[in-house]
């Protein structure tokens, strides 16, 4: 898919086999929310974010038991067939479990190292110290994540103090938010002064409100050349933390700032962690930064379409494509970008449809009992009676095995659709 968003320039940092920065595509990332000791579970947890498309997975390294199973998670992935990248998430005694379990230093992708918990003082710099080199010895990149919630106290009190004694003192926000930034690239001059590469550094500063995150990383896109993760820490659940981290992310990708993203939703009772998986492809997909399943164009229904079957053909078509991504990925390249319709009346509906890869246009209130169904702009078969569905359905297996398989490139460069003039 092509982008007209011009992206930042940056350092292109290894992730394990996947790229990051530069000109390489805005990755998508998770982290797990299992048990780290508990190896089968957390391993089943990476591979279904993985599955649904996280490029790189982030799990908690917090306790000597954890480390000792980091090695077990990655090697049952292997196993699986499943290449992601995992990530180290470290607190407070990183040094330790990266000096006492080795198989865990090596079998990671990356580290997270956060300076606000670290350590104090002398002690804390030995502390940083250590990961950094053990990073430099593994030839694992870093990322060094500043997190609003546990900023290095003693650096905001000296920036307050400065800022106190200033001919005109900034606001106490103005400080908080350039202490984040200080203590990013402070701690990233440091790594490298240790002997970590440049290009094994990204950087990320976390906060929970949007407009402070989008003043953060257009500050901090400006003064470094670092790859810059970006994400809404504690964004919230539901429709909260889905609005709140798009309004936040969506601003920042279109000035082309951010190498990988995370949507840090909290799961509601119930609801799977690829959640947020989903929602970041659907972000980036949406904006035209990238393409990762066929996206279904659903009208929101209106007093002519009383009938909910139209909402329920277009929840099922999108999470059938969605379960067969995995698959068709491998199989039918191409089939990502691919443009379905689903709409409930004849207002829209024949317009919409000639407009996607294949649509369908389902009868409203009145309305004949029939449904034309449109392939690359023309009308191709109507469909009526009990089983639209599953025959909709079937077209649509067919139109991605005819287009999409071997052979169908030639295909695709002939395809032309009919634009109604209503839609001009």
């Amino acid at each position: 898919m092509d982008a007209t968003i011009k992206r930042r320039k940056t350092l292109q940092v290894a992730v394990g086999h996947v790229m990051v920065g530069s000109e390489h595509p805005v990755m998508v990332q998770s982290m797990t929310n299992t048990d780290t000791t508990d190896a089968v579970a957390t391993a089943q947890q990476v591979f279904e974010l993985a599955q649904v498309g996280s490029e790189v997975v982030r799990i908690t390294v917090n306790s000597p038991e954890a480390a000792a199973r980091v090695a077990e998670i990655r090697q049952r992935l292997d196993d699986m067939g499943c290449n992601v990248p995992l990530v180290g998430d470290f607190h407070f005694n990183g040094e330790r479990l990266l000096k006492d379990y080795p198989d865990c230093a090596r079998a990671l992708g990356k580290y997270r190292i956060n300076p606000g918990n670290v350590g104090k003082g002398a002690k804390g710099d030995e502390k940083f110290a250590y990961m950094i080199r053990a990073a430099a010895e593994y030839g694992k990149p870093v990322r060094i994540g500043v997190n609003w919630g546990s900023l290095d106290q003693a650096l905001l009190a000296r920036m307050l103090d400065m800022n106190s004694r200033a001919a005109n003192p900034q606001p106490l926000e103005v400080v908080m938010r350039e202490a984040l930034i200080t203590s990013a690239l402070e701690s990233a001059d440091k790594a490298m002064e240790l002997g970590l590469p440049a290009n094994q550094i990204l950087l990320s500063c976390k906060v929970s409100n949007v407009q402070d995150l989008i003043t953060v990383y257009r500050d901090l896109g400006s003064r470094c050349a670092f790859p810059l993760h970006l994400g809404l820490t504690e964004a919230g659940m539901g429709s909260k933390g889905i609005v709140a981290s798009s309004a936040a992310l969506a601003v920042l990708l279109q000035e082309g700032i951010g190498d990988t993203i995370r949507i840090s939703l909290t799961p509601q009772p119930g609801e799977a962690r690829t959640k947020e998986v989903v929602v970041a492809q659907e972000l980036l997909q949406t904006m035209g930064l990238r393409s990762f399943t066929p996206l279904v164009t659903a009208c929101p229904g209106c007093g002519r379409t009383t009938s909910t079957f139209f909402q329920e053909l277009a929840d099922s078509i999108q999470t059938f494509l969605r379960e067969q991504m995995p698959v068709w990925r491998l199989q039918y390249p191409g089939v990502e970008d691919m443009k379905v319709a689903v709409m409930g009346c004849v207002v829209n509906g024949p317009g919409e449809s000639k407009l996607a890869d294949i649509g369908i246009s389902l009868p409203g209130t009145g309305e004949v009992p029939v449904a034309p169904v449109y392939v690359d702009g023309q009308k191709d078969v109507t469909l009526k009676g009990d089983n639209i569905a599953q025959d909709f359905r079937a077209i649509v297996e067919n139109y991605v095995q005819t287009r999409y398989g071997e052979g169908g490139a030639k295909r695709r460069e002939g395809v032309t659709r009919t634009i109604p003039i209503r839609q001009l």
